[in-house]
Formats: C-alpha cells, sequence, structure tokens
C-alpha cells in the first residue's frame, strides 16, 4: 500500500479550536463541491449559457474551471464565485492527432475522474496530470472501461494504475461499457456525464453495466439528477445479474444549457452537525433537507442512533443533544463522512465499529489507516480493519499536535475534538481550502469564541 504523504512542518500555521459549552446556532454551509464539478461537466458540453448559482468556490471547482478554460470554454466567475456563468460554444474540438494538451488537475478526484471520460468521448489528445499525491491514486479501471469503446488510445502512465493520464481519442464508437465500482463511484459517474458527449458525435444510446461491488450509490442518483437538470434522458436500474448490481442507460441528446441551483454541501454539514453531537448543542444547517439531492444527509440518521434529537425541515436540518451511544454502521454510501463520526465517537460510550469503507484508502490519502494514528495521539483505543476501524474512548482523552496528510477532510473533523479536549493542535489548516475555505472562519462564527492560531 502506498503511504501517505503527511502535512507540512510544524514551523507551518497550527490551529487550535478552543473547548467551551454546548454549541447552538444555524448556519448555512457553502454549495456542494461534488454538484458544482458535476453542473461544471454538464454546462461545459451543453449547446449554450448555463449559469450555475449557490456554486463552491474551492480549490477543486477551481482546479475544474481552468481545465474548462483550457479548452475554450469561457466560465464567468462573479458573486465571490457563487455564480459561474459556462459559454461552451467556443469549446474547441480536437482530434487525437493534434498537439496534445496538458491539464493540470492538482489532487482533486473529481476533476481528473470525470474529465478522463468526457475528453476521451469528446475526442482530442491530453495528458491530465497533478500533484505527486493525485498520481498515487488508482484510476486504472476508469481507463480499462474506456479503452475498448474508444477510437485511439487511454493510458494510465503511472506505475500501478495512476494518473498522468494520456488520452489521444477521436471519440468512443460503442454504446455499451462496463466499469468496476469498488473502489471509487466517481468512475460511473464520469462515465455517465460522457455518455450524451459520445451520443452527441455517434448518435447512440449507451448502456453502462457496473461490474462488482458498487461503493457510494447516493452519488450515482445524484450524478443521475444532476444529467436530467440539464435535459440527459438518464435512467439507472437495479440489474438482475448477482455481479451487476446497477445498469445505467443513457438515450441520445445533449445537454442543453440550464440556469442550475447548486445545494449546500451536505458532506461539509456534516461537521457542523457534529459540533452539536459533541457538546450537546442544539445545531441547524441551513438549505438541506431529508430531501436533498446528496446522500450524506443521511449522516444525521446516524446521530439520531447515537442519541441526537434530529428534526427534518423543508429547508433545514436540526441537530440536538449529545451523541452518547456507540453504533455499528455500514458507512459505504456516506463515506466522505467517516472522519466526523470517528470523531464524535470518542465522546460516545462504548465501541463504535465503522464498516463498508475499503475505498477510503484511496482519497486523498489513507483515510482508515491515517486517521487511526491521529485518534490514537488522542488516547483513543482503535483496532483498524480492512473495511473501515473501530473506536473506543478511555476515561480520559489527551490533546496532541495532529498530522492533516494535506487532507481537507482530516483537518475539518479531527479539529472537532478540540470542542471537548484541551490542547489540540491541528497542523496545515488551509489545506481545507480544497473543498470549504471559509471552514475555520464558519466555525468560529458558530461556537462563538475564536481559535487559536499559531
Amino acid at each position: 500500500m502506498t503511504q501517505s504523504v503527511p502535512a507540512s512542518p510544524t514551523s507551518d500555521p497550527v490551529v487550535e479550536v478552543i473547548p467551551g459549552g454546548p454549541v447552538s446556532g444555524s448556519i448555512r454551509p457553502p454549495g456542494s463541491k461534488s454538484l458544482t464539478n458535476r453542473a461544471l461537466i454538464c454546462a461545459a458540453f451543453s449547446d449554450k449559457v448555463t449559469s450555475i448559482t449557490g456554486a463552491l468556490r474551492s480549490e477543486d471547482t477551481e482546479v475544474m474551471i481552468e481545465a474548462m478554460r483550457s479548452i475554450g470554454v469561457a466560465i464567468e466567475v462573479s458573486e465571490g464565485g457563487r455564480k459561474l456563468t459556462v459559454d461552451a460554444r467556443q469549446r474547441k474540438s480536437l482530434s487525437k492527432d493534434s498537439d496534445c494538451k496538458s491539464l493540470y488537475i492538482a489532487n482533486s478526484g473529481t476533476t481528473i475522474r470525470f474529465l478522463t471520460a468526457a475528453l476521451s468521448a469528446a475526442g482530442g489528445h491530453y495528458q491530465l496530470h497533478g500533484v505527486p499525491r493525485m498520481h498515487q491514486r488508482p484510476i486504472s479501471d476508469l481507463v480499462d472501461a474506456i479503452s475498448p469503446v474508444q477510437q485511439g488510445t487511454i493510458t494510465a502512465e503511472s506505475e500501478n494504475g495512476c494518473p498522468p493520464v494520456l488520452i489521444q481519442s477521436d471519440g468512443w464508437t460503442s454504446g455499451k461499457i462496463e466499469v468496476a465500482g469498488s473502489v471509487s463511484s466517481q468512475y460511473l459517474s464520469g462515465l455517465m456525464m460522457a455518455a450524451p458527449i459520445a451520443n452527441q458525435t455517434q448518435g447512440n444510446s449507451t448502456t453502462i453495466s457496473v461490474t462488482g461491488e458498487l461503493v457510494s450509490r447516493p452519488y450515482i442518483d445524484m450524478t443521475a439528477s444532476v444529467m436530467r437538470s440539464f435535459g440527459a434522458d438518464v435512467s439507472v436500474v437495479e440489474s438482475p445479474q448477482d455481479n451487476v448490481p446497477v445498469q445505467i442507460n443513457v438515450a441520445g441528446g445533449n445537454y442543453h444549457a440550464v440556469a442550475y441551483p447548486v445545494e449546500p454541501d451536505a458532506s461539509a454539514a456534516s461537521y457542523l452537525w457534529a459540533t452539536a453531537a459533541i457538546t450537546g448543542g442544539d445545531v441547524t444547517v441551513e438549505g438541506l433537507s431529508r430531501d436533498a439531492i446528496q446522500g450524506d444527509v443521511g449522516f444525521c440518521d446516524v446521530l439520531q442512533k447515537m442519541g441526537c434529537e434530529v428534526t427534518y425541515g423543508t429547508d433545514s436540518v436540526r441537530v440536538a443533544g449529545k451523541a452518547t451511544k456507540a453504533v455499528d454502521v455500514d458507512m459505504n454510501v456516506i463515506s466522505d463522512t467517516v472522519q466526523t463520526l470517528a470523531v464524535v465517537a470518542l465522546f460516545a460510550e462504548g465501541t463504535t465499529r465503522v464498516r463498508g469503507v475499503a475505498h477510503n484508502r484511496f482519497k486523498e490519502t489513507d483515510r482508515i489507516g491515517d486517521l487511526a494514528t491521529e485518534l490514537r495521539k488522542l488516547g483513543a483505543v482503535i483496532e483498524e480493519h480492512e473495511d473501515g476501524l473501530s473506536i473506543s474512548s478511555p476515561t480520559e482523552l489527551n490533546g496532541a499536535t495532529l498530522e492533516t496528510y494535506h487532507d481537507h477532510r482530516m483537518a475539518m473533523s479531527l479539529s472537532l475534538a478540540g470542542l471537548n479536549i484541551p490542547n489540540v493542535r491541528i497542523l496545515n489548516p488551509a489545506c481545507t481550502g480544497k473543498t470549504y475555505p471559509e471552514f475555520f472562519a464558519d466555525l468560529e462564527r458558530l461556537i462563538g469564541r475564536a481559535h487559536r492560531w499559531a
């Protein structure tokens, strides 16, 4: 297994969240990264001008925007990054024999996976590359799915099937695709969103079959929802075959420009709901509901099992009371909230067991092994499993300086331990800029006291 890259040295900025009483308040998180980047793909390959409102301004979305601009899509950013006007009419059409266009993807998994599929379907000669950690994150299942249906070649150039990705394509030639679903649902989402692009040039419909386990299923329904908003005819059906859990059918037709509103980010909201669960407070997140497109709202169901009170409004979700009970929970469908739950579990009675998230080892860092390492520094008793971990808390926890491994979710979740434990210091807090640049400012406003910065 590839070793994770630790955070910046201790001479870099460090933040310490100061303990206090129960947290109470109401807050609206920024827009969803997942929805923003999906909407950008559909808008960039649509027919006219799209307006995306409520968008997330972050490193991941800026990486996607710059990649789109490099292939001729005009994107105007306004209202502090919350409004994106996307004009796809000047997008460049390349052939596989054209000069290679180099696209820098940083460490944005959604960007490289979505663009690998979309650009191969549209055709052209591209190399997609990023930071060293990106070149350790697997993409071979997606490349293997595209290769048989692409007119040209596609290659994962690093060892073990990782980026950079080299694409030399004149588009897709077949409407039947198979993809493995056990490492990342983003492979399937990328293929789904690329299908109308391929259909536009080939005049076909596309059928995508998933082989083996499919992780993070709610993200597939989210992708289908965004595609339908842009006019795609897409259906997600359960397959009768035992080894094919899901089949996607995408009819022929183009994406159409629309006005698309982005929901607040439910993964980001998990940290805000957790402040109530950790401190016995009362926190309302605005802009989300039980009917949200994003599956990570299901994190609140886990908090409810742990003893919190959860109230769903038409445009809000409220969590009140302390999470006191340990749970045994399969978090496959809400895997981005595992780190948040692990910190909540530090303050519950008994041993919490998290299952079904083996794929978390291949995210920005190893979100099982590295999470276990940092929780142990606080005094927690951690048993690491192949598909998750068990978290037990002793009578007393202690402060510690915690690494973030350049992982935004490590920084945000681990910082919450400081709500109850003195002297919890978080290294490299700026890594939250990947998806939630204003996280620490929003947390200060919610808890009503300043953090300590060094």
